[in-house]
């Protein structure tokens, strides 16, 4: 994707609808005046009583417990220098949607318009009353030294300066381990640091606290070795003047054991790591280009565990592995402040979790089949969930031995199963998806290539690695709208069927083979083939292409029928069916079947049932619960309907016996754990489903577009089912997300077709 596109798709997903990332929303009922009379006047006039006699009660009954101010100047945005406090805005905004949706903190971004260390420290002071704690971003050095130390020694909340410390703590851990496969110990190697900014110096200081003597750190900044000849050196960097003879980053690399840049990208080559001692740490950690290139450091010494702060290569030191849960773990114990031996324990905690064995769930999240510790794998996963649980009791039970916790943890067990039935249900949903499809990318076909969501998305899908997109359409419009749009078309296929006669007398002679029972005459079957979607479909289905992700700018029926007409249904299926993956309040619903059963008899009931669980276990890794929907409560009401459903549920039993499920139940009943054992309390069930199985099409498409309206959960889908190809049709209001993550269904999907039938 070009620059213009990349910025074009960006600016475009910050300004449509509701500006900008985040919104506040009340937590409690507001729709009557008897409510808002409980949440302002009178009402508020009693916690207000209490708090004031009582200021520690303000934990019980405002948000301050689970806020955090993130606070800038905008003075040093990665990437971008001094763009001030608007300008880094977005990237405020996006810092707390890491907070959000890693750990569930909410957030304010509070940008300050000044440069004076001094206002930033009395804005922070003015702000205790209203926050748990506060993240400072992007404040330049040296100024962020002195704001933190200063704000930590005046205030009663944690502090936490993530441009130093998250880079430390992640990086840290990775150190750790490295030292162990490289059997060094901590206090006898020799680290260089190149970098003398907030990340540089936070590091090299954090180091020293896990045991790196302090004579063994030799750091540089801009102008080379901080040595005691120089004259140049003030401020926070006279801790690291020694006495060397070293000048160059080339001198100083000279058998070190490690190597930790968070400077500029290209300053290290080959040479320089070949000079390094036995086993050398290369922690490249330039962002978005690396010191020096992971498989350059690999190649100059094939003995170096090497981590980088990209995504693309191995190990990568990622601050959302650190702040998220440090928070999490600080407000829950409403800690006074995050000290060095919380942070030590963060990174300790994860290095140890890098050495557990790998749950099936994150190994099939990133599609490897074998992921342990070792030069490859140093610290967790992004996505790994267990961080949650492993990070965030770990800075808590520091806090409480510290003397630090106004609400020490009582059960530390307790505590990590309330994290982990809090939040897993939230993490990594469509990502896990996604990475399965990059292992193994498949061709895409999209029947409306000349819609600029279609290119954008299809941009995205073969820039991501997750498929090769197959634009159909009239390739001078695709051509045109390209360049309109700033999107170069490389890695893509244009396919007109006007100007390819041959693909289309092919297509049409096997149209003609399909549908000959039906009437199809060879005359009809020439002009149908100029439908894109049939097009689209004939293309799948002889092998052109691996996946058809159609819609977006036709009706569903319009997309859906061509292909129930070309391409066979999957052995053991009877009819096709959807499911919509509904995410409301961070928990996935399966919805089925809302998009092409109109009334389902119940042996169809009971093969759609079967078909969403394939999809809940197979692309999303959930542990199916299945609820047949209906308006009676287990028999609590007569009718054909209710029938239906009970016979759907004894049927499909029969067909998956190990699968939990019950029915017939009302929609309250199926997805609330208390009412679903107060009013069947000897059920199969005996938590909330998460597979509704809708008894009609009316009943499930409403559903599902009333929570998505109302309620704004989030939709995925429809993932269509039972058919022997992978097809998927868009929603016509789908956006280029909506395109990408459905993209990552069809090759997913398509990859679970082809090892089904061994190809």
């Amino acid at each position: 994707m070009t620059d213009r596109a990349q910025f074009s798709e960006a600016l475009d997903y910050h300004e449509r609808g509701r500006p900008g990332k985040i919104e506040t929303r009340p937590t409690k009922p507001t729709a009557t005046q008897a409510d808002l009379s409980l949440a302002y006047t009178p009402g508020v006039a009693e916690p207000c009583r209490v708090i004031a006699k009582d200021p520690s009660a303000v934990f019980r009954y405002t948000n301050k417990g689970n806020l955090v101010a993130v606070v800038s100047n905008g003075t040093a945005v990665l990437g971008l220098g001094n763009i001030g406090p608007m300008g880094s805005k977005p990237v405020m905004e996006g810092k707390g949607v890491l907070f959000k949706r890693f750990a569930d903190i909410d957030v304010f971004d509070l940008e300050v318009g000044s440069e004076d260390p001094e206002d930033i420290i009395k804005f922070c002071e003015l702000l205790e009353p209203t926050v748990g704690g506060i993240n400072l971003e992007d404040i330049r050095a040296p100024d962020c030294f002195h704001i933190e130390e200063t704000l930590r020694s005046r205030l009663d909340i944690p502090v936490f300066h993530d441009d130093q410390h998250g880079t430390a703590i992640i990086g840290g851990a990775a150190f750790l381990n490295a030292l162990e496969l490289a059997e060094k110990r901590i206090e006898d190697v020799r680290v260089v640091f190149s970098g003398a900014g907030a990340a540089g110096i936070a590091t090299a200081r954090f180091f020293q606290s896990l045991g790196v003597r302090a004579e063994n750190v030799l750091m540089l900044d801009s102008k080379g070795v901080i040595h005691s000849g120089r004259d140049d050196v003030t401020g926070f960097k006279l801790e690291f003047v020694r006495e060397t003879e070293a000048r160059t980053l080339e001198d100083a690399l000279v058998g070190a054991d490690a190597f930790v840049g968070v400077s500029v990208g290209g300053t290290v080559t080959k040479e320089m790591v070949r000079s390094m001692a036995d086993t050398p740490i290369v922690f490249a950690l330039a962002n978005p280009d690396a010191e020096i290139d992971y498989d350059d450091a690999k190649e100059a010494r094939p003995d170096a565990i090497v981590a980088t702060g990209r995504s693309d290569t191995p190990n990568q030191v990622n601050n959302v592995l650190g702040f998220p849960f440090i928070f999490r773990g600080a407000l829950d114990v409403r800690a006074r402040g995050v000290s060095e031996g919380m942070k030590v324990a963060a990174t300790k905690a994860l290095a140890e979790l890098a050495r557990e064995p790998v749950p099936e769930s994150v190994l099939k999240a990133y599609d490897v089949d074998r992921l342990s510790f070792g030069p490859e794998y140093l610290i967790p996963k992004p996505f790994d969930p267990r961080v949650l649980w492993t990070v965030a009791p770990a800075v808590a039970l520091a806090a409480c031995e510290e003397g630090l916790a106004r609400e020490p943890l009582t059960d530390v067990d307790e505590y990590r199963q309330s994290l982990r039935a809090r939040f897993q249900s939230s993490y990594g949903l469509i990502s896990l998806v996604t990475r399965r499809a990059k292992s193994r990318p498949k061709t895409v076909v999209y029947p409306h290539g000349d819609d600029l969501r279609i290119l954008r998305a299809a941009r995205r899908v073969s820039d991501e690695g997750i498929g090769s997109p197959v634009l159909l359409g009239d390739t001078g419009v695709i051509r045109e709208l390209a360049v309109e749009l700033g999107i170069e078309l490389d890695g893509m296929r244009i396919v007109d069927p006007v100007t390819e006669p041959e693909l289309r007398k092919a297509y049409a002679a096997r149209l003609v083979e399909l549908r000959s029972r039906k009437g199809m005459s060879a005359a009809h079957a020439e002009r149908q083939v100029f439908d894109p979607n049939v097009f689209a479909a004939l293309m799948v289905e002889q092998g052109d292409a691996d996946a058809l992700l159609g819609g977006l700018t036709t009706f569903y029926p319009e997309t859906i029928r061509p292909a129930l007409q070309i391409i066979q249904l999957e052995e053991g299926r009877s009819i096709a069916s959807s499911v919509y993956v509904v995410i409301a309040k961070g928990k996935p619903y399966f919805f089925t079947d809302c998009a092409v059963n109109i009334e389902p008899t119940a042996e169809q009931l009971a093969e759609i049932a079967d078909a969403a669980v394939v999809v809940a276990q197979q692309q999303f890794d959930r542990e199916p619960r299945v609820a047949f929907l209906s308006y009676s409560d287990f028999g609590s009401a007569v009718g054909d309907e209710p029938a239906r459903i009970r016979r759907a549920v004894e049927l499909f039993r029969e067909r998956c016996p190990d699968v939990k499920a019950d029915g017939e139940m009302q929609a309250d009943t199926a997805v609330k754990t208390d009412l679903l054992r107060a009013r069947r309390p000897h059920g199969q069930l005996d938590h909330a489903a998460n597979i509704l199985v809708f008894p009609s099409l009316t009943a499930g498409n409403a559903a599902y577009k009333l929570l998505n309206q109302l309620a704004d959960a989030e939709v995925i889908g429809p993932i269509l089912t039972g058919l022997a190809k992978s097809v998927h049709v868009l929603q016509r209001d789908a956006e280029v997300g909506d395109v990408v993550n459905l993209t990552a269904i069809a090759v997913a999907d398509a990859q679970h077709k082809a090892a089904r039938d061994g190809s």
